[in-house]
């Protein structure tokens, strides 16, 4: 079941809430949703590491693999930190990038289809991809890549969805003057 929206956390420093919007979800990546990359990047320092002691020897070897391995999970680290993901009742949001960065957002009414992805690497983790899919534009895909309970998203983005949809589909009658209202 979905947590409800939260009014009283501070909105995120890159995204500013509009009036009545309210945070359901704020996060990054989960450390285990970066195990594929630190894997495959390790698993590469390795070699590069083994290589290098078969050709200069083994101190250099060990040093340089040891160096790349530090490096793999530095740039996992701050490439996991450097991604955030909003999902407020209004709005999805995400970005990427310390240096270079890089957001997008779009309004949840515009959001037509969502879906898991997670590789067996990523069930045994417990993490997932969370794709939206959006109406009218040519980048119309956003991702939450490599987050934990990716179910629980889901469900948020769902009753977001459900509540914006009432909303639209109430009647609105203006008072036109010179007309009388009943109670």
């Amino acid at each position: 079941m979905a947590k409800p929206f939260n009014t009283a956390r501070p909105a995120p420093s890159a995204m500013d809430l509009h009036p009545g919007e309210e945070i359901g979800f704020e996060g990054h990546p989960s450390w285990r949703g970066t195990l594929s990359f630190s894997a495959s990047a390790i698993a590469g320092a390795v070699a590069i590491g083994a290589l290098v002691a078969l050709v200069l020897g083994v101190v250099s070897g060990a040093v340089l693999g040891g160096a790349l391995v530090a490096a793999a999970l530095v740039a996992g680290f701050v490439r996991r930190r450097a991604t955030r993901y909003v999902v407020t009742n209004k709005r999805l949001y995400v970005s990427r990038g310390m240096v270079a960065h890089r957001a997008h957002e779009t309004r949840i009414t515009r959001v037509h289809d969502v879906a898991i992805a997670q590789t067996s690497i990523d069930r045994i983790a417990r993490v997932g991809t969370v794709s939206f899919a959006t109406a009218g534009t040519d980048d119309s895909e956003l991702r939450f890549v490599g987050i934990a309970a990716p179910d629980r998203v889901v469900d948020l983005v769902d009753a977001a969805r459900r509540r914006a949809a009432e909303r639209i589909a109430e009647p609105r009658f203006a008072h036109r003057p010179g007309t009388t209202r009943s109670g």
